[in-house]
């Protein structure tokens, strides 16, 4: 994707961010039937910052965006987006925000450019207007040579770029990003990632739907993690790995043959079971504390155990879920070359 400058976004236009919340949600609570699939979620999202919610699917994130964007009503609690009740002053909220859904939402039988065009006559701008946004949008999504393409022709990567710039045409003060790289490779994730990045630098407001633990912790400032409706959990990446205390010392032993004396001494001083590479060359073993990584490389120092490398390393939100919600977060990411573009 080219690194052009994107165009100013959101409310300020270059100014200080705004006192008022992008996003505030107070109790918000969805029910399907006997289905409780939003339980009393709690959100506060400031202008300028990339917000995630996190968690597997059938967790309630899409729920929480598609009610805060106005295309789910509330069953309970209260929303805000900038100050406008998403109840009473739907019309207002949805001047200031675009969506970006799990699917790509064009028309398959229109090219690029003129699903494009579309949006934005849809939108209310002139023809002339709207074909001049849909230019620049193609040049800065690297779509100007798909231009002409029916979209039936495009890959999974250039569908979910086009989406996304169907969805800034109005330049949005606030942007819903529902699993944006849902089915891409990882080249075109990480492409999408970058113009994330780009988009925020330029004063957008993003609200990021994931569940992918290492997307979450690539973008988002701030994290609510997302369990069967409820939110069980929230702050920056790295408060959440700080929270559950698991740090690891992974070492990697001179010789294999010293590799059981050396996992002894660091369970002695862990009270933890160390865990044996594959190799039998190291081991990992986890801490309650920074000061217990010093006291193992100490102790294997002074018993003659000589060591090649010793790193700690932090918990990963992978981590983080497991010890919040006791599963794992069941996230895969496909590395299908069909979605390459």
């Amino acid at each position: 994707m080219t690194t052009q400058s994107l165009p100013q976004f959101g409310r300020s236009n270059g100014s200080s961010p705004s006192a008022i919340p992008a996003v505030e949600a107070r109790s918000l609570t969805k029910r399907f039937g006997t289905n409780l699939a939003v339980d009393n979620i709690d959100l506060t999202v400031m202008e300028g910052e990339i917000f995630g919610v996190l968690g597997p699917n059938g967790a309630g994130k899409t729920t929480v965006l598609n009610m805060l964007a106005t295309l789910l009503p509330i069953d309970g609690g209260e929303a805000r987006i900038f100050g406008y009740d998403v109840r009473s002053q739907g019309h207002a909220v949805r001047q200031l925000i675009g969506v970006t859904g799990q699917f790509a939402s064009v028309d398959e039988n229109l090219t690029g450019r003129e699903n494009l065009w579309m949006f934005g006559r849809l939108q209310g701008l002139s023809s002339k207007r709207a074909h001049s946004i849909a230019d620049d949008l193609l040049a800065q999504f690297d779509l100007t040579e798909a231009a002409h393409r029916p979209i039936s022709q495009f890959s999974g990567g250039m569908r979910r770029r086009l989406d996304l710039a169907a969805s800034l045409i109005t330049r949005p003060a606030l942007i819903f990003l529902d699993e944006p790289t849902t089915g891409l490779d990882p080249r075109n994730r990480n492409q999408m990632w970058d113009t994330i990045r780009d988009l925020v630098a330029q004063g957008s407001t993003i609200l990021l739907t994931t569940q992918y633990l290492d997307e979450a912790d690539a973008l988002a400032g701030r994290v609510a993690v997302i369990d069967r409706g409820r939110k069980v959990a929230e702050g920056t990446p790295g408060q959440l790995k700080t929270q559950i205390g698991t740090s690891s010392l992974r070492v990697q032993m001179s010789e294999a043959a010293n590799t059981g004396a050396a996992v002894a001494l660091a369970a002695d001083l862990t009270s933890d079971t160390p865990v044996v590479s594959p190799t039998g060359s190291g081991f990992s073993v986890k801490l309650s504390d920074a000061n217990q990584a010093a006291d193992v490389l100490i102790a294997l120092r002074n018993h003659g155990l000589d060591i090649t490398n010793a790193t700690v390393e932090q918990p990963s939100l992978d981590d983080v879920f497991f010890t919040l919600t006791g599963h794992e977060s069941e996230t895969p990411i496909p590395e299908t070359e069909a979605n390459k573009s």
